[in-house]
């Protein structure tokens, strides 16, 4: 079997050209978000590390007849990644955001199975922003955060909620620039 013919024949099959049209441009949440992105990792399991210059990569395009915006996560770059990665600064992971109609918002599923971190959460639009609510599979409340969107960049924050139940920890901080 050839691999590379069965990968290229998943991804045609995923892969959409737009958004179905039974999801309203107001709807389109994540529609600016497909194309190819550099990151700077700012923080990364509460962990401040901007001093380490740690650069990452997100792919995104339309999937599933355009009900859905897939993408891939991944830190460090691939060209700077080795076999000898410190798995708790490892993702390599794909969050699946699928159109709900009745929900009127966007079903999401985190897999990050390099670092073992898996998530579900909705997110809608909250004035100029995305904000996506979930649970880790603990139970913790989780908070993900679009802020800042441009065309040409975004800032994305991942918090946590405390056990005070009123407090946010800021776990992850990132910074997006379209790549070229």
């Amino acid at each position: 079997m050839n691999t590379l013919h069965t990968g290229e024949a998943v991804f045609t099959a995923i892969a959409a050209e737009d958004r179905a049209s039974s999801i309203s441009r107001q709807d389109d949440i994540y529609g600016w978000f497909v194309g190819s992105w550099d990151l700077e990792v700012l923080v990364y399991w509460a962990e401040n590390v901007s001093a380490r210059h740690i650069g990452g990569e997100v792919h995104v395009t339309r999937a599933l007849e355009g009900l859905a915006v897939q993408d891939i996560w991944i830190m460090p770059r691939r060209r700077d990644r080795s076999p000898k990665l410190d798995s708790k600064f490892n993702m390599y992971g794909t969050t699946l955001r699928v159109w709900d109609a009745t929900l009127r918002a966007w079903r999401i599923t985190w897999l990050n199975p390099v670092g073992q971190h898996f998530e579900q959460q909705v997110g809608r639009r909250a004035g100029a922003d995305i904000v996506q609510l979930g649970t880790k599979p603990d139970g913790t409340a989780t908070r993900w955060r679009f802020t800042e969107i441009k065309p040409d960049s975004f800032h994305w924050l991942g918090e946590s909620l405390r056990p005070d139940g009123q407090t946010w920890l800021l776990e992850g901080e990132f910074r997006g620039r379209r790549a070229e």
